[in-house]
């Protein structure tokens, strides 16, 4: 057993026999490490572990604090399989008549981001001048790459701001990474259960995809490695903090060693990071990307969680495919909105960016427990239920689930769900689905919810 799993069980033997009792703070980070004389990696890895099956839980710029009573429902347990190289035959764009909270994955912003955001685009107004008149910039207007460098500098990801391109999104800038790196017919690594748009995305660009099991910190990487040793895989796309829909975040570990074998076989990584600040924690996890050394790494990121996704704003951090990736997206796009992009710069540069960021997470933390809290009180105690370290979505699974019964239900009922069929192309998930918890539970949300608990009642 790792270390960092080891010290995970004797605080959990610590908090059933009552040495630690509801609500008593844990040791800070920095006194775990230096109590337990391990890394600070290791001391990490710990908690995200015991946040993970939800034994502790953290409050913003306040630290851990042992959670309440641990919910009598399970977390999900991931499916066993061998990977192996196949086709996506069937689309995934998901086409619901319905848009309701549990759907999309998205908050809301609220009422002092909106009142700073407006003071962001009046100077980003006066500051464009002459330039209205202007293409932007293809790779990105340099005041933002500026920003976005100095910003993720504070998390301890140093970034060189000439070797980032700006994009309309995360979706686009793993578009082009994906055309910088791979050509149709090859196969492309993705965990399972992914993203729908991802697999959308594949199987539009004619790629295949060998699906990796997820694991309770992260995904199979013995089986990754495998295919990397044996040629079939060309690259991989991989969301590797509080993944949709799973909600895991890849241990310290893992994102070392995502980083270490993308470089000893040569290969591609494209990294999705699109929910990397949303953690609950006031500890923001490094990227796979702050481990690659030989830049194999594709990191890719949006504010579209982070802030709002109207902006349609992302970038890439393309490593040692910059001047491919720099072709491709010259080649597809003609910038992104210039006073957009000036915009979302002074937000940065003025601090209001993370100020909110602080915000969101507290916001979604006690939203995330909000949520929990309501369904284990309802629900069988058979499903199972995530407890994300971070992010917007809940995976619940259900075993012996009827889907078709289930499938029309939500249907009659207009229910805006997330079916776990969307997130494989494998028949593994299909008793499984993800809501959205990025909305206070008002009477609206507790409806739409206490008619999804009475479909899965009937259901299973």
């Amino acid at each position: 057993m790792s270390m960092y799993k080891t010290m995970a069980s004797q605080f959990i033997r610590e908090i059933e026999a009552g040495k630690l009792t509801e609500g008593s703070r844990m040791p800070s980070l920095r006194q775990l490490s230096k109590q337990q004389a391990v890394s600070m990696s290791t001391a990490v890895s710990c908690y995200q572990e015991l946040e993970s099956q939800g034994w502790i839980h953290a409050r913003p710029q306040a630290g851990y604090y042992v959670s309440p009573r641990k919910s009598k429902h399970n977390t999900p347990e991931w499916a066993r399989f061998v990977s192996k190289v196949s086709k996506v035959n069937q689309s995934f764009t998901i086409n619901s008549q319905h848009n309701g909270p549990l759907g999309v994955s998205s908050t809301d912003i609220d009422e002092m981001s909106l009142n700073e955001l407006e003071r962001s685009f009046r100077r980003a107004s006066k500051r464009l001048g002459s330039r209205l008149n202007q293409y932007p910039n293809t790779q990105g207007e340099p005041l933002l790459r500026n920003a976005l460098s100095v910003h993720f500098a504070k998390l301890g990801l140093h970034l060189n701001p000439d070797e980032l391109v700006i994009t309309s999104g995360c979706m686009p800038a793993i578009k082009a990474a994906l055309e910088s790196c791979t050509q149709v017919g090859d196969a492309i690594a993705i965990s399972s259960p992914c993203f729908s748009g991802i697999l959308d995305l594949l199987g539009k660009m004619g790629r295949n995809i060998v699906e990796i099991p997820s694991l309770d910190d992260g995904i199979d990487l013995p089986q990754l490695e495998l295919h990397l040793q044996q040629g079939s895989v060309k690259a991989g796309i991989f969301c590797t903090s509080h993944m949709n829909p799973q909600g895991i975040t890849m241990s310290v570990q893992q994102k070392q060693k995502l980083a270490e074998i993308a470089n000893r076989y040569q290969v591609p990584m494209i990294e999705d990071d699109v929910y990397l600040e949303l953690s609950y924690s006031e500890h923001t996890p490094l990227p796979s990307k702050y481990y690659d050394q030989g830049g194999y790494i594709l990191w890719c990121g949006s504010v579209s969680k982070s802030l709002s996704p109207s902006y349609r704003l992302g970038w890439c951090l393309p490593g040692r495919y910059i001047e491919h990736y720099r072709q491709q997206h010259t080649a597809s796009y003609f910038g992104v909105s210039l006073p957009i992009q000036l915009a979302v710069a002074d937000y940065i540069e003025s601090g209001n960016y993370a100020k909110q960021l602080k915000r969101r997470r507290s916001k979604l933390l006690n939203l995330r427990q909000s949520y929990l809290s309501f369904l284990s009180e309802r629900l069988p105690d058979k499903v199972n239920i995530s407890h994300p370290q971070g992010g917007m979505v809940l995976w619940l699974q259900v075993p012996e689930l009827n889907v078709a019964k289930f499938t029309a239900l939500i249907e009659n009922n207009n229910l805006d769900i997330r079916l776990g069929q969307l997130f494989s192309t494998l028949s593994l998930y299909n008793n499984c689905l993800r809501i959205n918890i990025g909305f206070k539970l008002t009477k609206d949300v507790q409806n739409e919810l206490n008619l999804l608990i009475g479909a899965i009642k009937q259901s299973s």
